[in-house]
């Protein structure tokens, strides 16, 4: 008797139904995505043509995460362009070419930074869109900022406008930095999971949130140490920006209780009296106040003017330059370094070292910019990056690193080979210590009745297995690894900074510098941004100015066509996943918050080069 015969007639029948479902889910993906190839066709011809008017305010609103190159899924990307979403990543180079291009164009009479949409971003990149911003009002055109509240990474920038505007129900939220995780060992220790850990440098504080209840003391002395040289720049930038006495902010933060107290509530009267902030209205009043300057659009409802992406289509578009013979190259390492090709939001080192590969082999390109926003990860993808400009530089092209907000650990790994390294002052960097984590579960097995046994011909034959405890000869085995490892990582950054190993050494252990220290301790060259990297690049290769221009070498699905079967081969996983519990456990894995805490764990070795010194300048 066959199978179908056997089952019953409602077994049959949800099965059937079912079966419909998952046919119906598989037409309908296709129909969306082949009107998405439609839809992003259009997108990469640029849209319609923009005129930019006389007279008209430049609208610089960073909207997401501010990133060094846009990374989205490509499902992602077109939902945001087409839904009406506001874009969940904004590219700094584009709001700083924005405002550089307009403050030469007189049909520009102003600028209005409206920060509200921006989520989250690094100090140093925030350093680089005010220098922007400061370029802008030197010209003689002021800048005008927004925002119903102003969180501390908003106000940061705001602080540089000519006069900054705050709702009456808002607040200037600034609390100072922190650093915050969450630790593991109890929970760990419940479920008998056994997590082995390999390090060395005793301020190599990774590994902590999985041996530890806190934060040890020699982790705290140092995160409070780079911390301490942040916030200290976050101060006296901001004050000097308002020309405001250096402490104001300071005085700010602790007086923002007694003064809430005292004025019964009101934040934002709270921001005036402080002169944080110079207007107190509503958005409707902004705009009328605008429009004294730059008129009323009335079928917009606002003030006239232009965002700051229309206003670079508009500026591309007119430009009808020949291009130079020499070529700088920028190749940007963002997000934490895997081994393999990689996935948008994290740096593959096999597609960073080929796009490197890449300028080797270009005659046009003179020089390479590395640019660097990193916390690092695996070591071996990391090494891979490292070499790849060695080789660059063995054929006579220099190199320069450019670390944006974090380029520590695997991120200083990278860079160190580099002809130079240029950093913020409130760059965090260093971290130089690599760490192994092995974990093993047999006790929780064991506790589920569950047993692991068997025979190998040697003593290390499936010793690493994650159901069985570590040997005592195993272990010995990945320590020696990982400090082998670090004497790796020591005599790289010897050779690279022309330093002594016990230099090194003494400044390595993991600890973690901000790059105003980074400097004094001879780990970077000098301070400054991506410009700044890029003229130090040129100097290098003995170009002249305007002679060359900068490239950027960037992965990514190159065509509509390549993008719609990326789509399908998605969408494919996705359907195949909706008939077997193996394939919802595997969707699962895949959500971005696991992604994003346990992605960057592939190393082929099991051993990293990865800092989490994240620092808090807003609220999550």
């Amino acid at each position: 008797m066959s199978e179908a015969v056997r089952r019953p007639l409602i077994v049959r029948l949800f099965q059937g139904l079912w079966n419909i479902v998952a046919w119906a889910y598989r037409v309908l993906v296709i129909l969306m995505l082949v009107a998405s190839l439609a839809l992003l066709w259009v997108s990469t011809r640029g849209g319609p043509p923009v005129t930019v008017e006389d007279n008209v305010a430049l609208i610089v609103a960073p909207s997401g995460t501010l990133v060094e190159q846009i990374d989205l899924e490509p499902a992602q990307r077109i939902a945001e362009q087409f839904g009406g979403e506001l874009p969940s990543q904004t590219l700094l180079r584009d709001l700083i070419d924005a405002l550089d291009a307009a403050r030469l164009d007189s049909r520009i009479s102003m600028a209005v930074v409206k920060l509200d949409g921006l989520t989250d971003a690094g100090m140093a990149q925030l350093e680089e869109l005010n220098a922007a911003i400061d370029r802008f009002k030197a010209s003689g055109k002021p800048v005008h900022a927004y925002a119903p509240s102003y969180e501390q990474s908003h106000y940061f920038v705001a602080a540089h406008a000519n006069d900054i505007s705050i709702d009456p129900l808002g607040m200037v939220a600034v609390e100072g930095l922190s650093s915050q995780q969450m630790y593991f060992k109890d929970a760990l220790d419940k479920l008998g999971v056994e997590v082995n850990v390999f390090r060395v440098g005793e301020y190599k504080s990774a590994v902590e949130p999985f041996i530890r209840n806190d934060m040890s003391a020699e982790a705290k002395a140092a995160n409070l140490d780079w911390m301490g040289d942040l916030w200290s720049r976050y101060g006296t930038l901001t004050s000097v920006a308002r020309q405001l006495p250096t402490d104001t902010i300071d005085q700010y933060v602790h007086g923002l209780a007694p003064g809430m107290q005292r004025l019964q509530g009101d934040a934002a009267a709270y921001a005036k009296e402080a002169k944080l902030v110079t207007h107190v209205e509503t958005l409707s009043e902004f705009r009328q106040r605008m429009a004294e300057t730059a008129g009323m659009d009335d079928e917009l409802g606002s003030f006239r003017q232009i965002w700051s992406a229309d206003y670079l289509r508009a500026v591309h578009g007119s430009r009808k330059t020949v291009p130079p013979d020499s070529k700088i190259a920028l190749v940007v390492v963002q997000g934490e370094i895997v081994d393999g090709p990689g996935e948008p939001g994290y740096a593959g080192g096999d597609t960073v070292a080929d796009l490197l590969d890449e300028a080797r082999r270009d005659d046009h390109v003179a020089a390479v910019v590395l640019r660097v926003d990193s916390p690092g990860g695996s070591v071996y993808a990391s090494e891979q990056i490292r070499r790849a400009v060695q080789a660059l530089k063995a054929d006579g092209k220099p190199v320069v690193a450019s670390m944006s907000s974090v380029a520590a650990s695997g991120g200083y790994w990278v860079s160190m080979a580099a002809d130079k390294i240029i950093a913020h002052e409130s760059t965090i960097t260093g971290s130089i210590g690599i760490f192994g984590l092995v974990p093993t579960i047999s006790k929780p097995l064991e506790k589920l009745g569950i047993h692991t046994d068997g025979v190998g011909t040697t003593p290390l034959a499936g010793a690493m297995r994650i159901d069985r405890p570590l040997t005592p000869e195993v272990k010995t085995i990945i320590q020696s690894s990982i400090e082998k490892g670090y004497r790796d990582f020591i005599s790289g950054v010897a050779e690279g900074r022309s330093l002594a190993p016990e230099a090194v050494d003494h400044i390595a252990r993991g600890r973690v510098w901000s790059g105003l220290k980074a400097k004094e301790l001879g780990l970077i060259d000098s301070f400054g941004g991506l410009d700044a990297a890029v003229t130090t690049a040129a100097e290098l290769a003995e170009l002249n100015s305007g002679s060359y221009e900068l490239e950027e070498l960037h992965p990514g699905i190159s065509s509509p066509l390549e993008t719609l079967f990326h789509f399908l081969g998605q969408a494919a996983a996705r359907t195949q996943a909706l008939g077997s519990l193996g394939g919802l456990v595997e969707q699962l894995s895949q959500t971005p918050e696991l992604r994003q805490s346990l992605g960057w764990i592939n190393d082929p070795r099991g051993v990293y080069a990865r800092c989490f010194c994240a620092v808090t300048l807003g609220r999550p």
